[in-house]
């Protein structure tokens, strides 16, 4: 639906509350007073009759007015919007065309240079509301104006997000954008060395996407500069504020210049952040892409609330990963231990699954990641961490493998599905000893689960519910066989060769020549033998041991000694 400003032009092609651009705008300054007065009533008014003669137009186009069809809206495009034609073209390349709501809302303000806190649902588009706004505003390399720059090569764009890969998915969008434009855009994060990040900058960039503690890290080396940032944005502040990262945010704000451009985005937006917003935004606009009577779940995302025993779970998880119209699976966690034991499982299984947690190291997870992305592995388990950075096209089902942990953990994972006006499935599973934190997230965000159904990998509904065929089993291919281990045969080892020993056997001193037979004599003779000392200068002297008496063991004695004498006398 669109609506029209007070002057009458197109803003929206989508039905919302957004506010209208601020009288700052450049089509709001007019030289003449009167002019501008009489700008918005004319305008209006050929707006009305345009609307009120087209059903002439349309009943005299033909001859039968019944047959008579009225002609299609046109969709906005982004150069409605008053984007770059560079910019424009470059996403047209990649099949992005039409705005999302939170797109055509937020790019003609932010265009003007005003802050903004941007709230829409997961998967709808807010990466590209504020990137192309940024590519807009800073000085590519390739642009006139760039040579007489107080220096050239600084960057003049950052964007802070929480995760790695969420830095690693806006860097990607943003690259696309800027294709035709030249801006150079470098993606800092950590778990990956620092020289390549390091020689980028020293190269010069225009725009910077990193996590804060990286960033932090390289200012502080005095290799990344802040003082020349335009626009500056906090993408997923939220999450942001949950990892405990709003005191390095704060130190990243205090190294830019005062007179910048900051935007806020995220899904949601709690009291904390819109504290921080006051503080270092000035007069932000809010924008929302849906009314207050919408839901924060996207609407196109089928939502299933099972109640599960654990062990049961992965009999559940592999029949569902068979359903019919199943393309690619996320599968969240909420312990890495728990994501890599799933993962294994479900490989064992014959389904093509991989990991991403944080024990392991920034290089696997891109790998995983990238395979996912390919097709080679259709199947990914995640922890929630990975939730805020996962933007891959054609997620079909997103299974919550353990109750999430609050409504905005919920929100997130189940928002990997159902991206960009597509259609997907949200599996959550409830354990008995979460039937308190479910019925708060559904009391939350009003969804009409508040006692799951008990449900195992033989109930009837599961297969109804998600289209799985009767009769399908756990395994898509037949367990490996573990190699049979035979007793081993122990071989016959040669004799080994008599040792010769040096030493000799001795008894009390003195040495034991006789054999083993003598040596089990009786007992007088054993004691007469010991009794004859050899004499001679080859005969060995037996040393006799001395007891030594401590002092007290002395004085004791002494003691013990004079008592017997006094008492026989």
């Amino acid at each position: 639906m669109t609506y029209i400003n007070r002057k009458g032009e197109t803003l929206s092609n989508e039905s919302t509350d957004a506010a209208v651009p601020t009288s700052d705008s450049p089509e709001n300054l007019r030289s003449d007073p009167a002019t501008a007065t009489e700008a918005g009533p004319t305008t209006a008014s050929d707006a009305d009759e345009a609307t009120t003669s087209a059903p002439d137009e349309v009943s005299n186009s033909g001859a039968d007015a019944d047959l008579a069809t009225p002609e299609p809206v046109l969709q906005q495009t982004f150069a409605d919007l008053g984007v770059m034609p560079d910019i424009s073209e470059a996403l047209a390349e990649v099949g992005i065309v039409h705005p999302f709501p939170i797109q055509s809302m937020a790019i003609p303000i932010a265009l003007v240079g005003t802050d903004m806190i941007g709230q829409a649902r997961t998967g709808t588009g807010k990466t590209l509301a504020f990137g192309v706004t940024l590519l807009q505003r800073i000085v590519a390399p390739g642009d006139p104006d760039y040579a007489q720059m107080a220096k050239p090569g600084a960057p003049q764009a950052l964007v802070v997000a929480p995760t790695r890969e969420l830095a690693s998915q806006v860097s990607k969008d943003i690259a696309i954008a800027a294709s035709r434009r030249g801006a150079r855009v470098l993606t800092v994060y950590g778990g990956v060395g620092y020289d390549t990040q390091l020689d980028a900058l020293k190269e010069g960039v225009d725009v910077v996407v990193g996590t804060p503690g990286r960033l932090l890290d390289i200012a502080d080396r005095g290799a990344l500069d802040l003082s020349h940032i335009k626009v500056l944005v906090l993408d997923e502040a939220d999450e942001m504020l949950d990892l405990g990262f709003l005191p390095d945010v704060e130190r990243i704000l205090a190294k830019t210049p005062e007179l910048r451009q900051t935007m806020l985005f995220s899904a949601t937006m709690p009291s904390a952040i819109v504290t921080m917003a006051r503080r270092h935004l000035r007069h932000p606009v809010n924008i929302r892409a849906e009314s207050a009577q919408e839901t924060t779940t996207v609407p196109a995302t089928a939502q299933f609330v099972y109640q599960a025993h654990d062990l049961d779970k992965p009999e559940v998880v592999a029949r569902i990963l068979q359903a019919e119209n199943r393309n690619r699976a996320m599968i969240f966690c909420r312990t890495k231990r728990s994501a890599q034991r799933v993962s294994d499982d479900l490989a064992e299984r014959g389904f093509a699954a991989a990991s991403i947690h944080g024990d392991l190291s920034q290089i696997l997870r891109e790998k995983a990641l990238k395979k996912f992305r390919s097709g080679s592995v259709d199947v990914l388990v995640a922890t929630d961490v990975a939730a805020r950075g996962i933007d891959v096209e054609g997620v079909t089902h997103v299974i919550n493998y353990e109750c999430p942990e609050d409504d905005k953990t919920y929100v997130h994972r189940i928002g990997r599905t159902g991206r960009a006006g597509a259609s997907g499935i949200a599996i959550t599973f409830v354990d008995w000893a979460d039937q308190t934190r479910w019925k708060v997230i559904n009391n939350t965000l009003g969804l009409p689960f508040p006692e799951p159904q008990e449900t195992y990998s033989t109930s009837a509904h599961l297969y109804h519910d998600l289209g799985i065929e009767p009769g399908t089993t756990g395994r898509i291919a037949p367990p490996k066989e573990q190699p049979s281990e035979a007793p081993r045969e122990r071989k016959a080892s040669a004799p080994r060769p008599k040792r010769e020993r040096s030493r000799r056997r001795t008894h009390n001193g003195v040495p034991v020549d006789a054999p083993a037979e003598a040596s089990a004599g009786s007992e007088p003779a054993a004691e007469a033998a010991a009794g004859e000392q050899p004499s001679g200068e080859g005969a060995p002297v037996r040393k006799r041991r001395r007891r030594r008496r401590t002092s007290g063991s002395a004085d004791l004695a002494a003691n013990s000694s004079s008592g017997q004498t006094a008492s026989g006398e």
